[in-house]
């Protein structure tokens, strides 16, 4: 009798754990995943000089992708990449940064299945997300002198692909707690469990997409791996060493194929997890920063040899 009540016991509270873990990614889902246009551009409004955020859409391969600017279009253009599960919603606080603001015109994409980029429709190839973001920065590259890539996380994937098959198109990169070595990362039970089809519904859309992302990483990256020597740009690394996600090994490893940049810093943040983007905000705009005044420095070298 007792057994049977403890099994019962165990069963109840098996299905209860499931039930609160559905419920916190739906929440999670619902209160940072997307954010409207019009509540995010009311929400970028408050910025010391004024600006307004546009938002439009780029469509290539069957793909809309959202995406929005804010600032001057005399400026330097920094695009931020985000990671997984995530959407361009993540990068508010940098949108409207009065020293960024002052120095660069901002943009930040919802990825393929992210934000309102086809939400819940996973993209795996980094190969053609990075074609796709591509695109709308050669649109907007005329407006520039100089276009500088921040990517977070799998964001970092992404970033790193554009500057191998766009070299001419990117000048600065910011590779922030970035998966860039095959294998170098953990990935959960959960993400194998969750992709069973008797599963998969039951999953927000983001949760889903990033599920589909994770578990293709390894041979995206790995796609990836002769393809280092082509990035021209300037670069930049930060990871905390105590990153048990996306583990310190992939700056080093950044470090040993970043043969051909114009520019490496590589700094391991001490006891810092995969958080940087919410606990080392300063640094990371520091970053951005620095890397504005490299692509500015080298740009009057090659004004002066012509």
């Amino acid at each position: 009798m007792n057994m049977i009540v403890y099994n019962l016991f165990r069963r109840k509270r098996t299905y209860f754990s499931i039930a609160a873990l559905l419920f916190f990614l739906y929440a999670y889902d619902f209160m940072e995943m997307r954010i409207s246009s019009e509540t995010f551009q009311h929400i970028l409004s408050e910025n010391p000089f004024g600006y307004q955020a546009t938002f439009d859409y780029y469509e290539a391969d069957g793909r809309k992708v959202r995406y929005l600017e804010i600032g001057r279009d005399s400026l330097p253009l920094i695009v931020f990449i985000h990671g997984a599960p995530s959407s361009s919603s993540f990068w508010k606080g940098f949108l409207r940064d009065s020293s960024l603001l002052a120095h660069a015109k901002l943009m930040a994409v919802d990825r393929p299945g992210y934000g309102y980029s086809g939400y819940g429709m996973p993209e795996t190839s980094v190969k053609k997300q990075a074609e796709i973001i591509a695109g709308i920065i050669k649109e907007k590259r005329g407006q520039h002198p100089a276009v500088i890539l921040h990517g977070s996380s799998y964001g970092g994937t992404v970033a790193a692909r554009i500057a191998m098959d766009f070299p001419k198109l990117v000048d600065g990169l910011l590779l922030q707690s970035a998966s860039v070595a095959p294998g170098e990362e953990k990935t959960y039970d959960f993400s194998y469990i969750s992709e069973h089809f008797l599963l998969r519904w039951m999953l927000p859309g983001s949760i889903h997409v990033a599920n589909r992302e994770k578990l293709s990483h390894k041979m995206q990256l790995d796609s990836m791996a002769n393809l280092w020597d082509r990035i021209r740009a300037a670069a930049i690394v930060l990871h905390g060493d105590a990153d048990g996600l996306i583990y310190p090994q992939n700056a080093l490893y950044a470090k040993e194929r970043l043969i051909n940049a114009s520019y490496l810093e590589v700094q391991m943040i001490p006891g810092r997890k995969h958080d940087l983007l919410w606990n080392k905000r300063g640094l990371l705009e520091a970053s951005l920063e620095k890397l504005l005044k490299l692509t500015a420095r080298q740009m009057q070298y090659t004004d002066g040899i012509q």
